[in-house]
């Protein structure tokens, strides 16, 4: 890749894959300023990106640039002498994910960053029969990518770190948090450590210990109430080292350290009881209380945002 591009803001950004997860990521980049194609090959879900991108931009205060965002069914359908930016949020297969980037590898100049939203594959292992790896990145957003501030520039093996100082000033003038991960483990930085919660909450269930209302209670109006004003770390400082440091002495030997997922979700999947998408989970799910819910979780998460808003970056 040429470092003098590298420098440059880019002017056009491809998104393949019009999901949920796609079209959010494109209101971000779009009120970031940039020129935004989305690339959805299933028809009837491309007629709908439109209109939906448009009320997202709406709403966050971009309707100004709602026009910004482009909708095609084919990667023919791109200019790509001009594209800098390419991002992949298609389904979590790996294959599928490694035919599209041999295909972009060969379509997109050489300046082209060529970026995967993969949650779980290390980037790595995506981009292992590239002919450019260097240019290979993750860009991890989190559901619902135009609420949640933060956003994952994962480096593979052979990712140039210039390419990541790149896509971290980008992220920043789109209004996110980016934080950078250096080396590609297996679901990097945020949901490493979502998991290692995790770990420890569905084994206290399993154990009789708490039951799944009190495990949310706990976290969302005990420690993880504290987690918008400080992380982890930086809790430690408020509270007192060497105060985390004795507790963890006689906590960490009982904590779950278990290789295998715990039976209370084990269970769950072998009977099929998957949560909103097949109306039963650890709880019981209607369409309306499925639309009651999604609406009280954004409305928390936009309150969220206005009170950290002067710690965000200032979309420009």
């Amino acid at each position: 890749m040429k470092v003098s591009s590298m420098n440059k803001k880019p002017n056009k950004v491809v998104i393949v894959g019009g999901g949920t997860m796609g079209a959010d990521v494109a209101v971000v980049l779009a009120r970031g300023g940039f020129r935004t194609q989305i690339i959805e090959k299933n028809q009837a879900r491309a007629e709908q990106l439109q209109p939906y991108t448009r009320q997202l931009m709406q709403e966050q205060g971009f309707s100004h640039r709602a026009e910004l965002i482009s909708v095609d069914c084919a990667l023919e359908q791109v200019d790509w002498p001009n594209v800098h930016l390419v991002i992949e949020c298609l389904p979590e297969k790996l294959e599928i994910k490694q035919e599209l980037f041999k295909v972009l590898d060969q379509c997109c100049t050489e300046d082209t960053i060529l970026a995967s939203n993969s949650s779980s594959f290390p980037i790595s292992q995506i981009a292992k029969d590239l002919t450019t790896q260097g240019r290979m990145i993750g860009l991890h957003f989190f559901m619902p990518a135009h609420l949640i501030p933060c956003v994952e520039v994962v480096c593979g093996e052979k990712t140039e770190m210039l390419i990541a100082e790149n896509l971290i000033n980008l992220m920043e003038s789109c209004g996110m948090v980016p934080v950078l991960v250096k080396k590609d483990l297996p679901g990097f930085l945020a949901n490493r450590l979502q998991h290692a919660l995790s770990r420890e909450a569905f084994s206290l269930i399993d154990q009789g210990i708490a039951s799944p209302e009190d495990i949310d209670k706990a976290v969302r109006f005990g420690f993880g109430f504290r987690y918008l004003a400080a992380g982890p770390v930086m809790q430690r400082d408020h509270a007192g080292i060497e105060i985390h440091s004795a507790a963890g002495a006689s906590i960490y030997p009982s904590l779950n350290n278990a290789s295998t997922i715990a039976k209370s979700l084990s269970t769950k999947v072998e009977q099929g009881e998957l949560g909103m998408k097949t109306g039963k989970g650890f709880f019981e799910w209607t369409p309306q209380k499925i639309s009651l819910e999604r609406s009280r979780y954004d409305n928390l998460l936009k309150e969220g945002l206005k009170l950290i808003k002067q710690e965000l970056p200032e979309i420009k």
